[in-house]
């Protein structure tokens, strides 16, 4: 019965740890003074449009490399390179962080029932 409370004590701690560091872990990502978890990484986002073609000499062509070049340009403005990787990172970060606090929640729920029981 000693045995029990002890254990219950132990995993009710270990669970509140298990959430307080993911709190704390999480408070310091979104502030900025620890790195955020390198998940999903690229030096570079092509997005595919700045193909280079043989030019023949048609005009066709090339006023569909110029446009291609101007989508491709304005895409770079609104979604600066990296951007779609560092929220990727921020939303693996955010489930992790929210399965260990359920994990710990789990675990402390588990100690709670070994002390009372």
């Amino acid at each position: 019965m000693v045995g029990n409370k002890i254990i219950g004590i132990i995993l009710l701690i270990l669970g509140l740890l298990v959430i307080f560091w993911a709190l704390y872990s999480s408070y310091n990502i979104f502030k900025g003074s620890q790195a955020l978890p390198q998940v999903f990484h690229s030096d570079e986002v092509d997005f595919g449009l700045n193909k280079d073609n043989a030019s023949n000499g048609i005009s066709a062509q090339d006023v569909q490399k110029q446009m291609e070049q101007t989508i491709s340009d304005q895409l770079t403005k609104i979604f600066p390179p990296g951007m779609v990787f560092q929220l990727l990172n921020l939303i693996s970060w955010s489930i992790f962080a929210w399965i260990l606090i359920m994990g710990g929640g789990k675990i402390s729920g588990l100690g709670i029932k070994l002390m009372s029981g």
